[in-house]
């Protein structure tokens, strides 16, 4: 093949964050290929009311007319059963779970679910969907670490799954075999979202590497051939979620801490496309990052109008930043030539 017409392509997960990084980022959206992005709400103060979620998604607009975007509330006491009705006449569309301390900005994030129970059940009510960050945090007692958090997480998913049979649940980002494994041991409303750099990272590229380095970090070589199997299978239960989180190249640079996050945004469809064609799968590209996630979130009809994106077998090259020095950031696999880029028409 040398081009696919991918129709109006969708990242159900993306970090746009604030201020001029957002500027910055935000167009990217388009230039990477989508036509809907997902947008997490682990901002500083997190977003926590219906109010917050669409003041977020006028700024965003502002700075992206041509994209659309679909705004999430961040878990926390402050979300009740009331607050999800109101949420969902408002039209925010889930509410995201990060495990406290687990990545970035997750400080007031998760350390109980049973006090949520109430909050689920609204969300079954309402057809809100739940984003669970699948990760169990790091303690010595509990011998978990960034290699087993996932994996720990796993039966917590499956529970959540039996105890809200109609709760539309995804496991974000997922890094392993173990993860591939739950979501399809689970019930038709639970899905797993599979990101760009987990399709071609392993342990090896991101250890001593702040650029590839994220949460939860990418895993063993047979981890990512479950991830490479589970997104070109054309399966429903897997589809695309970038989690392209940009953090300032000054950050990446510190020696100690290294924030966590891999910025694909400005090239997302590239990177996909490149991983489909080695895996001999182009045929199932679409299904991934259009079909299925349309499915699964109920969006058939949303943005389907005006040009539709085509992924052209041309080389590109990725830039090494993209922004100022030291504020700007570095796109995943940047400098390599890579054998597909995008059209709008």
């Amino acid at each position: 093949m040398t081009s696919i017409n991918l129709g109006h392509p969708v990242d159900m997960h993306v970090h746009l964050r604030q201020g001029e990084m957002m500027k910055l980022v935000t167009p990217t959206v388009k230039q990477g290929g989508f036509s809907v992005a997902y947008v997490m709400p682990n901002l500083v103060p997190p977003v926590t009311s219906p109010e917050r979620a669409l003041e977020y998604k006028q700024e965003l607009q502002a700075l992206a007319p041509d994209t659309e975007f679909m705004v999430t509330m961040y878990l926390s006491p402050e979300i009740t059963p009331e607050v999800v009705a109101d949420a969902a006449k408002k039209g925010v569309s889930g509410i995201k779970v990060y495990p406290a301390g687990v990545t970035t900005n997750s400080d007031q994030g998760v350390s109980s679910y049973e006090q949520y129970y109430p909050v689920f059940r609204a969300m079954e009510e309402h057809n809100l969907v739940l984003n669970l960050h699948g990760e169990c945090p790091s303690t010595p007692q509990s011998d978990i670490t960034v290699l087993n958090a996932e994996e720990r997480f796993l039966p917590t998913l499956g529970e959540l799954n039996k105890m809200f049979p109609k709760l539309r649940i995804v496991l974000e980002h997922c890094t392993t075999k173990a993860a591939v494994d739950a979501v399809n041991a689970c019930d038709d409303n639970v899905s797993g979202s599979i990101t760009a750099h987990h399709l071609s990272l392993i342990i090896d590229n991101w250890s001593g590497n702040a650029i590839n380095f994220c949460k939860p970090v990418a895993k063993l070589p047979s981890d990512r051939d479950a991830l490479v199997a589970a997104a070109t299978s054309g399966s429903p239960k897997f589809f695309f979620g970038s989690d392209s989180a940009p953090h300032p190249i000054k950050n990446k640079r510190t020696c100690n801490n290294a924030p966590a996050g891999v910025f694909t945004q400005s090239h997302a469809l590239t990177y996909v496309a490149q991983v489909f064609d080695k895996a001999g799968k182009l045929d199932n590209l679409k299904k991934f990052v259009t079909d299925n996630g349309r499915k699964f979130y109920q969006i058939e009809n949303m943005a389907t109008s005006g040009p539709e994106v085509t992924v052209v077998r041309k080389e590109v090259v990725i830039p090494g930043l993209i922004g100022p020095e030291d504020d700007g950031v570095v796109p995943f696999r940047a400098g390599e030539k890579l054998d597909w880029t995008i059209e709008w028409n």
